[in-house]
């Protein structure tokens, strides 16, 4: 106990233990924030994000925003696209383009079947012990002559079904 009361004031005399907040419509970045570290979140379903995609302009991106302030028809379209590429990461036709990510998913899963049944092979032929003598077809016929011997439940069993004159199955 005392030691969790040393730490939260240890981080609170070195300001770590504070949060940064925001206005409702304003982004979470702060000054010091890293810049590989930004907030960038754009999908379908949320396509405009709180921040711009480039934060850290070259001269020549710098030159280009300064230039998007002017008339737009001045643009070309490269440079339109420059401006769209530092606003956004990917356009819709981008974001909806098919993935063969399945591929992947299909092989991994297709191989761990492999494997397990090279598994479950290498048990039955190393692991396993061999059939007990009693499963053997011959053993069979004996186990069932042996019931039919003993009259093993007559009235709806195995010997109802058992001729013991034409000693032959019943039709």
């Amino acid at each position: 106990m005392l030691s969790r009361v040393a730490w939260s004031l240890a981080l609170k005399t070195r300001g770590l233990g504070t949060r940064g907040t925001h206005s409702p419509g304003d982004t979470a970045r702060g000054p010091g924030k890293m810049t590989p570290y930004t907030s960038y979140y754009a999908q379908r379903s949320y396509p405009m994000p709180d921040e711009p995609f480039c934060t850290d302009l070259s001269a020549e991106q710098r030159a280009l925003k300064e230039k998007e302030k002017g008339s737009w028809a001045q643009l070309s379209r490269d440079e339109k696209v420059a401006l769209y590429r530092l606003q956004f990461h990917q356009t819709f036709a981008e974001m909806n383009r098919h993935s063969n990510e399945w591929k992947t998913v299909m092989g991994c899963v297709f191989f761990f079947c492999g494997l397990t049944a090279l598994m479950i092979w290498w048990q039955r032929v190393y692991v396993l012990p061999e059939k007990p003598v009693t499963l053997t077809d011959e053993r069979k016929a004996q186990q069932l002559q042996r019931i039919l011997d003993m009259k093993a439940n007559p009235v709806q069993g195995l010997a109802s079904r058992w001729d013991y004159e034409k000693k032959e199955w019943k039709k």
